[in-house]
This record gives C-alpha cells, structure tokens and sequence, in this order.
C-alpha cells in the first residue's frame, strides 16, 4: 500500500511538472496554469493529460528513476504529443488507441535520446515531440477511420463549459484588444506552444512566464523582438512570420540559451541575439523544404540550433567566464545565477588540491611572493618561513649558533597527501652567515599530489628526512626538520608548488587552503590564499569540541526543540548523503534539507531548500561556516546566496539586471566570543550577524547567539526586529 502511495505521487508531481517542463520549469504555479489554459479547447487539454499519465505510468512500471519522473523530464513531450493530436483528429475509440500507442512511442524515443546524446550531457529538448507526431500524421493519411477534428470552430463552446460567460467575455475582450501587431504576435506563439492561437491564451501564459522567471520573460521578448526585426531587415514575408505563429522557436531558443542551459551573463545575451537570426535562416529554409510533405517543422529550428551550440560549446579548450554551462540545475535561470555567483565567490577555488602549511604552530613569513632576495622570475611564487618571538626576533641572542634559531631543528611536515617523488639529504648545514650556492637548495624533499602538482621544501637539517622516494604520506605528515643547508645564511624553510617534478623546478602560484594570520588586532581566517610577507601564520588548530559537535554522519539524528511566537515545537532531523555524495541534513517533519560540507578544518553549509519558517533555516544560517579550531574575537565573513535571504517580491527587479548588475546583497559573520577551558572546552560561545543590503544600505539584520555544549547540545537564539526563535539541538 505504502509502495503504490508512492507510485502515485511520483506520477501525480510527474504529470504536473511535465506541463511546465515544456519552459524549463519545475513551478507547481505554473504548472497549475498551464494545465488549465491547456483545457481552453477541452478535448485537446484531455489528450494532453491523457498522454502525460500513461507515458509516466509506463515509465514508472518500468523501473525508470523516480526524480526523472517527478520532474516531468520524461512526460512533456508526450504532453505535446498529446495536444498535437487532440488538436488535429476527432475522438473516437480508434484514436485513443493510437494516442496511447503515441505516448509509449514518444517515451522510448526521449530515453533512447538521452542514451545517445546524454552522455554528451546534451538534452534532448523536444525532438521526441517532433518525430512522434510527424510518425503519427504521415502514417494517419492512410487511417480512414480516423476523423479530421473541426472542433476549432468551437472553442468558445469550451470555454464556456470551463468558466461561463465570463471566461468567453474575457477571452473576447483579450483577444479583440488594441494592441501592436508584434505584440499580438508574440502572445500567439506564445500561446502556440501549447496549441493555443490566442492572444488570450499568450496572456496567460507571459503572466505565468514572469511569475516563473524574470529572466525567462525578458529573454522571450529578446528572442522574438530580435527574430521581428530580422525579419524586417532581410525582407523575409511577415504574413508567414505572423500567420504561422512559429515564433515559439524564437522565445524558446532565447530562454534556453540565454538563461537556462547557460548561466545568465551579458555573453549569454550577446550569444542569444546573435542566434536568433540563424534560428530565423533556418526556420525560413525547413518550412519550404517541409512543405512539400505537408509537414510543420513545429519547433526544430530550435532544437537543432541550441543543440548544435550547446555542442559546439562541449570543444572548447579554454571556458570562457561569460558561457559557463549550468552543472546543477535549479530548474531556474535565476536560482541557477545566484547560486553561480555565491558558489563561485565561496568555493573558487574548490578544485584545487587542499594544500596546508607544511609546519605545526605559528610561523613568521620572511620572505614571501616576489621576494626581496631570492624569489624572482620563475621562482618567485615561494615563501620562507622562520619562528620569532613576541618581539620579533628570530633567534636568541646575537644568533652565531644555528641552535640560537627558534626554527632551526623545528619539525617540518608534509602539505598534504602525496608520494615522495625526490629526496637529497646529504648537504651539510652551513654555518650562520654563509651560504652554499653550488648545492642552491640544500637538503630537500619534493612530493607528487597529483599529475603536474608538486610541492618542495628546501634547507632541511642535514640527516633529519625520515621519508625515502616512493614512500606515500598524509598531509601533516612528519617528513624532517628545518635546517639551513643550500643557499641559506640562516635556518629558515623554503617551500613552494610546481608543476614538474625536478629540484630547481619553476613555481605555480598556488594557495594555501586554509590558515590563521595572527595581527595585534587577534586572529583572522583566510580561505585558498596567499600569505604576504611578515604574516605571523599557522594551519587551524583544531578544537576537540567544535569537531565533535559538527562532525555529523549518514544515520546520525539530531532531536530540536524550539520556541517561536510563544509556540513549542520538538522536530526530528536526519543526517544523510546524496547519490552523489553530498552530507545534508532533513527535516523528518517538514522535508526542508541543508546540504554541507566538513573537509576536517571548515563546516560549512552549500544550499538549503525548503520554507524560510523552518527551524532547519535558521540553523543554515547560524552555522553558515564555522572553521573547527576556536581564536578568540577570530571574525569569519562569508555570502549568502540573495534567494536564501531576499523573498520573491524583493528580488523581482534585482532578477532582471542579475546577469548585468548586482545591488542586493547577503552577508554572514561570525564571531568567536567565548570557551571556557582551552585544551578541553566544555562550552563555546559564538556569536553570528545576518545582513542584508540594498546597495550599501542595511536593511535587514538578525543577531544569533550560538552556544555549543559537551553535552552535543547547540543552543541557538535568534533576535530579528520584535521576533526571538530560541532552539536547544541535541546530536544523538
């Protein structure tokens, strides 16, 4: 019972997004809409539902994923199958049988696509739509008990059934407004997407357009408006341009070039206005080809050109900044762009092998990037590290003893996961004051990470490296001591990243993954940068109970109580993975997930989906990114995307200037206030700001406080405005 329950919503969710699936969409709003323009001629809306259901029933029966079919990815091209058909032909028993048959049809045909093309990550748009419905035509001139539908004449009938006088009055009205004959013309191909040759219905359908999507609503008007004009330019006839209403393929190439397949940019509006004009040639062209079998090329002018782009694009040997495909898909051209822009700005530099100073404790930088000495040309994206005292110096006393240096002998570690590649480990130390410029880099280590990634240390203690060539390490290994053999007056280590494998090998100008610069101010955070010279620096020490509490693990459960408006509610989490492996966190009551990350130094949360009411949102916001080693008054900043913050209504002019201008903005803090012991902390306390700006005006701030217990209880009180939320997590 428990199994066919589910059967039924995955067809039911299935069956709804596959009429919005046709814009790339998955709103149920929207869908909701288009459902019902669907019906203004009744008996199409019917075959349109009824090839819909059977295709996802079929689909569900035999084995296909559950996802694919919730999103309507299997369903909409049989929706058109289905609306083309009920158009065209009169009901009868003998068409129903040959709608189910085309349903079928049009399903194998969308999964053997995706077996051909998808694993080019190419979609297969509605090419399905197209063949099976040319099948059916071509076949069905030979069907004489299949009736030619004249039910057109009738829509008015339809209507009235739907809504009464009121709907016909409305539909009149629309339909008989006094409005450009562009304008009209594009709410007709609109509206022929659907099979729908009004202006009415194109009404309708911009409306639910612009509730869906911003940019996909500017984008259709950029697409037909560059396709009218193009028209007018060559002297193309506008009565076939106007009478046919194929400027569907206009406003659908336009939305999914310039906003749905590619994230939203100037580029991908540059490139979509310049395609329009090719789509126009190669509409013109198949329509006369296709007339001489009495067919309509429907919409395979833009299937073959954002296909043959979307392909063109998979060649590229340099990605361009402004075409950068959508990896994971929102189903949102705005939802994809925002999460583009925050994703970029936070884990740019996520793909970068993870690369951690190659020392326990804090060291000074004496020379860094572009040094003043010996870090020049090819080499000058290295560092030197030394230890020095509160003062300063670097060694005690006058230092003529190698012994005076804090660092000399001090334990230099592997800066990450890696094979030994080279080791030389039989140069004498030299003296204080002299150098040894004929065995430049001294007593050195160089560690393979990944094919054209290595990292070296240089000016070790002569007869300190406990590794041999081959030997496989972990990052923070022990691998030697600091020394100061080579080219070194003083004992200092020498460590930089290069692309090939040889002592003396040039540099790469490589970030460390995470480290703590100490100022007189306190300690501050940096994520994948570059320490400059004097940084006093250190890898994060990691703290026992911020580790303890954030390291959450499939299975694990976490039970929260709360007080919101003077109502308490205790609500059930689960921590889970992904078929890809991302770590999240669900709501058993609610369904809202946090998707996050723990890489062993930074927790951190990716995304959210679900209600802004939610407990678990707050909790996304609060723990936003927390580094797992406590530095009094240590300040962490980071961005939220704009949708986690801002509701629909206060992005809606922001969502059409997003891929030109950025005025909103979303940003977290953190803030180390408390620990009441340091070496086995029993409590931590946090403090973290929520702020959202207009331009650079705040409008929107809430405070949290955040207490983190031995007893794998986190205390959250959040003060926004008038509104207090107090909750207690327990980690069980």
């Amino acid at each position: 019972m428990k199994n066919l329950k589910t059967d039924l919503l995955v067809v039911l969710r299935g069956t709804a997004n596959s009429y919005s699936q046709v814009f790339f969409s998955d709103s149920l709003f929207f869908a909701v809409l288009l459902i019902v323009i669907s019906f203004f001629d009744s008996f199409a809306g019917l075959c349109g539902l009824f090839s819909v259901v059977i295709t996802n029933i079929a689909a569900r029966l035999l084995g296909f994923h559950s996802e694919k079919i919730k999103k309507g990815l299997l369903g909409f091209n049989s929706l058109l199958v289905g609306l083309g058909l009920g158009i065209y032909f009169q009901p009868g028993w003998l068409f129903f049988l040959i709608l189910f048959l085309a349903a079928l049809f049009t399903l194998f045909i969308s999964v053997s696509m995706e077996g051909v093309i998808g694993k080019y990550t190419l979609p297969y748009l509605s090419v399905p739509f197209i063949l099976s419905l040319w099948l059916v035509f071509i076949a069905a001139r030979d069907f004489s008990a299949l009736g030619i539908s004249t039910r057109g004449i009738y829509t008015l009938n339809d209507l009235y059934i739907l809504g009464g006088h009121h709907l016909v009055n409305l539909y009149e009205w629309w339909n008989n407004l006094s409005i450009p004959e562009s304008l009209r013309t594009y709410f007709i191909s609109l509206g022929a997407i659907f099979f729908q040759y009004s202006v009415f219905t194109g009404i309708f359908i911009a409306i639910g357009l612009l509730y869906y999507s911003r940019i996909a609503f500017s984008l259709s008007l950029i697409g037909f408006y560059s396709a009218f004009l193009f028209y007018r330019m060559i002297g193309a006839d506008l009565n076939s341009f106007n009478y046919s209403y194929i400027g569907f393929n206009y406003i659908l190439t336009s939305i999914a070039i310039g906003g749905f397949f590619l994230i939203p940019s100037r580029l991908t509006y540059f490139w979509t206005i310049l395609l329009i004009p090719l789509v126009a040639i190669v509409t013109i062209s198949l329509s006369r080809m296709f007339a001489v079998f009495g067919l309509s090329i429907y919409a395979l002018p833009f299937n073959l050109i954002v296909l043959l782009f979307l392909y063109v694009l998979k060649f590229r040997t340099k990605t361009h900044t402004g075409l950068r495909e959508v990896y994971v898909q929102y189903n949102s051209p705005e939802k994809n762009l925002y999460a583009f822009k925050n994703e970029t700005s936070r884990f740019r530099y996520l793909w970068y092998f993870p690369v951690k100073l190659p020392v326990w404790g804090e060291w000074t930088i004496s020379q860094g990037h572009d040094g003043e000495h010996t870090h020049k040309e090819e080499w000058r994206h290295a560092w030197d590290f030394v230890v020095a005292d509160e003062e300063g110096k670097t060694c005690k006393g006058k230092g003529n003893r190698l012994e005076d240096y804090y660092c000399y002998d001090k334990t230099v570690t592997s800066p990450g996961d890696g094979v030994i590649e080279e080791v030389v480990d039989d140069i004498p130390d030299n003296p204080v004051g002299e150098v040894n410029i004929k065995q430049n880099w001294g007593n050195t280590v160089v560690i393979k990470h990944l094919d054209g990634l290595y990292s070296k240390l240089s000016h070790l203690k002569n007869g300190s490296i406990g590794v041999a060539a081959g030997d496989k390490v972990k990052a923070g290994q022990v691998i030697a001591r600091a020394g100061n053999s080579g080219r070194s007056p003083y004992p200092h280590l020498h460590f930089q990243m290069q692309a090939t494998p040889y002592i003396g090998s040039p540099t790469l100008d490589y970030p460390i993954g995470y480290f703590i610069r100490k100022t007189e101010g306190g300690y501050s955070f940096f994520m994948h940068d570059k320490p400059t010279l004097n940084d006093r620096v250190s890898n994060i020490r990691l703290n026992p109970l911020l580790q303890q509490m954030l390291h959450l693990v499939p299975g694990q459960k976490i039970q929260c109580e709360y007080t919101h408006g003077g109502k308490h509610r205790i609500l059930d989490w689960e921590v889970g993975a992904s078929v890809l492996n991302q770590p999240y966190i669900r709501s058993a009551d609610t369904g809202a997930i946090a998707y996050f990350n723990n890489d062993g130094s930074l927790f951190y949360f990716t995304r959210y989906k679900g209600s802004r009411n939610d407990m678990l949102y707050y909790f996304y916001l609060s723990l936003y990114k927390v580094p797992l080693g406590f530095y009094p008054k240590l300040e962490i900043t980071d961005q939220y995307p704009v949708n986690a913050l801002f509701r629909k209504a206060g992005l809606f002019f922001q969502d059409f200037l997003a891929p030109f201008y950025m005025f909103l903005h979303a940003e977290y803090r953190l803030f180390y206030k408390a620990q009441d012991d340091e070496m086995s902390p029993d409590k931590i306390e946090l403090e973290a700001s929520v702020k959202s700006r207009v331009l650079n005006r705040t409008i929107k701030l809430a405070n949290i406080g955040i207490t983190l217990t031995s007893h794998r209880e986190i205390w959250i009180k959040i003060s926004e405005y008038n509104k207090t939320i107090s909750a207690k997590c327990t980690v069980l």
